[in-house]
Formats: structure tokens, sequence, C-alpha cells
């Protein structure tokens, strides 16, 4: 909850508030590269939900340098495989959604979900609740994660 109160400001992108207090364990940020970074999505689809995100503050990946582009892909599929030792899953969703109309969270920082995903892993309580229940913390997801990478 406080995550939650203290970031109601008007204008404030959660992706370079997480960035800029990467001194701390909140954030989850997983590494730092020199164009774009990989943080834990705070309210994963399932365990090791991870987001590829440009340092820069912009709506959509036209609007990025071609380094940074082809760093972010590179960063996207070391994740893959950083999940796959991790967590054996059966299939990954990888993508976008750019622009609130495609259903973006944070629709001003493009930024690439990383996603495992294991057959049957859709249950009861996503359809029926909109609740999704994780079998690990963040924060161990995060130790796990930051140390294989």
């Amino acid at each position: 909850m406080v995550y939650i109160q203290s970031h109601k400001k008007e204008n404030c992108c959660p992706l370079c508030v997480a960035l800029d207090e990467s001194e701390c364990a909140e954030p989850y940020i997983v590494v730092k590269s020199e164009h774009a970074f990989v943080i834990l999505n705070r309210y994963p689809y399932t365990s090791g939900h991870l987001m590829v995100v440009p340092y820069d503050h912009v709506s959509s990946i036209d609007k990025l340098s071609c380094e940074t582009r082809s760093e972010m892909m590179e960063l996207v599929n070391h994740a893959i495989q950083v999940l796959q030792a991790v967590y054996c899953p059966e299939g990954f969703n990888v993508g976008m959604n750019i622009g609130e109309a495609a259903g973006a969270g944070i629709a001003d920082h493009v930024h690439v979900h990383v996603v495992p995903r294991w057959e049957g892993d859709t249950n009861f309580m996503s359809s029926l609740a909109q609740t999704r229940v994780l079998p690990e913390s963040l924060e161990e997801t995060h130790r796990r994660i930051k140390e294989a990478w």
C-alpha cells in the first residue's frame, strides 16, 4: 500500500521512479545496461514476469535509437535464457502494449514484457476473482533471477 500511495503524483512514471530509486531493494531492478534495464513487474502474471525498459522515456519503439532497440532485444533474449534456467517454463509471452488502446498500463514509457508460461497456468482465481496467486514473493523472485543473471 505504501508503494501505491507514495507514487500517485501527476505525470509520475513508475518506471522512471524505480530507476531513480535503484539503490534500494524496492524497485527490483535485475540489471542495468547501457541503454535499458531489466526490472520485475510489480504486478506479475506469473513468477519471473520481467520488463525490459529503455532509459529513454518515450511512448513507442519507433522513437528509440537503433542501438537502444537492439540492446533491448538482446536483454529480452538473455531474460528468456535466465528464466528458462531458473523456472523451466514450457513457453513465454514476449510483447509490448503500445498505447492505451492496446492495453498499455504505462503508455508513455514503452517496455517489453517477458512472461514465463506453463500449460494450465491460468486458474480460477484470475478468471473469477481478478486475483493473481504467485508461489513466491517478489523478493525471492528478484533474488533468484539476479543470481542467475
